[in-house]
Parts: C-alpha cells; sequence; structure tokens
C-alpha cells in the first residue's frame, strides 16, 4: 500500500446520519472536499464550489474514525467518488470492522467497500446559471455510471425536489427510474430542498400527496431538525 495516498478533509465528526433507510444511526462522517459538479442549491459548498481542508493521510483518517469508536461510517463529501484514495480508506475501515455507508451524486463508478451506495441522483432543478452549466448538465445525464453502481451494491436513491416550483421533479424521477428499470419502490426517497426546518416541514407537506401515489418514501433530514444548517451535525 502507498502510505502516502491523502484526500483533501473538510471535516470528520460523529453524529446520526439524518437522512435515508438508516436515518437515526448513529454514524462518524467522513467529509472529503471537490466535487464534479455545481449543484445551485448545495449545503455543503465548502467541499464542493470552494473546497477547503488539509490533505490527510488514509492512515490518519482510518485512526480518527476507529477512535470515534462507532460502527457505521458514512464517506460523503462533495464528491468521494471522484478520488482514488477512497477506495484504500473504504477497505481499511471495512478491515477495522465498520459499516460504510457513500453519499455519492451517482456520476462516477470505482471498485470500493460499500455496505450502502447512497445515490443522489441531480435533477434539472439543480444546474446552475453560470460558467458550469454545460459541463454540469452534461455530467449528472450520464446514466452509465450510475447504471453500474446500481448494479454492483446495494443501493438507495435519494432525489431532491422542491414543491414550490410545481412537481415536474416527479415526473422526472418517474422517467429516471423507468431508463434505469427501478422497480423497487422501497429504496426510493425523495426529499425536499431547503437548509431551514420550516421551509422543510412546509414543503414536505406540500408534496406527501404526491409521493403517497408514487409509493415512494418520504426521506427526512433530521440533522436539519436538530442542529440546522451548521457543520459537524
Amino acid at each position: 500500500m502507498d502510505k502516502d495516498q491523502r484526500l483533501r478533509i473538510a471535516e470528520i465528526f460523529t453524529s446520526i446520519q439524518g437522512e435515508g433507510i438508516w436515518a437515526g444511526t448513529p454514524s462518524t462522517f467522513v467529509r472529503v472536499s471537490g466535487c464534479n459538479l455545481r449543484c445551485r442549491w448545495c449545503d455543503t459548498p465548502y467541499a464542493s464550489w470552494n473546497p477547503e481542508g488539509d490533505m490527510v493521510p488514509v492512515s490518519a483518517i482510518t485512526e480518527s474514525v476507529t477512535t470515534a469508536g462507532v460502527e457505521h461510517v458514512v464517506l460523503t463529501g462533495g464528491e468521494p467518488m471522484l478520488f482514488g484514495p477512497i477506495a484504500e480508506l473504504a477497505k481499511k475501515l471495512k478491515e477495522n470492522g465498520h459499516t460504510i455507508t457513500i453519499e455519492t451524486a451517482g456520476t462516477i463508478f470505482r471498485k470500493v467497500e460499500c455496505d450502502l451506495m447512497s445515490i443522489s441522483p441531480k435533477l434539472a432543478n439543480s444546474t446552475p446559471e453560470n460558467e458550469w452549466t454545460s459541463r454540469h448538465e452534461t455530467t449528472r445525464n450520464d446514466l452509465e455510471p450510475l447504471k453500474k453502481l446500481i448494479e454492483s451494491y446495494p443501493f438507495q436513491l435519494k432525489f431532491v425536489v422542491n414543491p414550490d416550483e410545481g412537481f415536474a421533479d416527479f415526473v422526472e424521477i418517474e422517467t429516471l427510474l423507468a431508463r434505469l428499470s427501478v422497480t423497487n419502490k422501497d429504496n426510493i426517497l425523495v426529499m425536499t430542498e431547503g437548509i431551514e426546518a420550516e421551509t422543510l416541514h412546509r414543503r414536505e407537506r406540500l408534496m406527501l400527496d404526491e409521493i403517497i401515489k408514487r409509493g415512494w418514501r418520504l426521506c427526512p433530514r433530521w440533522h436539519i431538525d436538530l442542529f440546522g444548517n451548521t457543520r459537524g451535525t
């Protein structure tokens, strides 16, 4: 192993998972800095639009996670699958007995130890109107990496919608699921865009009927409910 492999790390912290099928599970989060998308509503710009953090050796990251003493680990970002050393990190964490979730937009495939590939495909509502527009659109619409991920790993699909702008997002999700041949509704989760609990709850109520009639799952954002839009939570 190359002991000098490093990742730019924005933060490492222990909390509970706020989203997805393992919501409420105590977990240590490793947030990698750097992203190949520029979602206009991104809630972690310090790990995407303006990547922050030091380059940290994989061995030091592993030690920090193990010291926390929590079984579940979430590798998030930014886009953790963008960087080769993420595979070495996941391998070492698995060897230490951790259960690993990887948060990804599904635009990159690589072989990596993973118990749950938590994929958040980006819809049209994510596209910025700036110099990144074309690159963002091309990247998010390349479905080949996404298809390989759902074929290769246990997965959940999390979609960010904004019902204040109508329900076109739901039609787009249905179209994408059909193209991916995904029929298991248990791992299709929908959450609303927003960084304030009051906004999230209002929008959740607004879109509830649309979710119920499709048989999907409403995805919580408990970290916003508990802590607000703050780092390290």
